[in-house]
């Protein structure tokens, strides 16, 4: 994907950032780099490579599932503004 300073300059101006000529040269650059990446990454054949959840065949040390702290709600609670029931009351933010 090419860009062009008018895309830099458009997409500039719908997030409402003001760019100089300069600095729209120099993140037309950068982008264009971005986007050479991605085509570089897209063109590796990975047909025959199986998808992993880690690069490296380890095993994660696990502890375990034990309570290891004591219940401090009513202390944690006796801050708040509001609490009703063992809940945390919080403004209404959506009509």
């Amino acid at each position: 994907m090419t860009l062009s300073l008018d895309d830099v300059k458009r997409i500039a101006n719908l997030a409402r950032i003001e760019i100089s000529e300069g600095d729209a040269q120099q993140t037309l650059a950068h982008l264009s780099g971005i986007f050479n990446l991605i085509e570089q990454m897209q063109a590796v054949d990975t047909e025959s490579v199986e998808p992993m959840s880690h690069s490296q065949d380890m095993v994660q040390r696990l502890r375990e599932d034990v309570v290891t702290e004591s219940d401090q709600h009513v202390l944690f609670q006796s801050i708040a503004p509001q609490v009703e029931a063992g809940f945390y009351l919080v403004p209404k933010v959506i009509e």
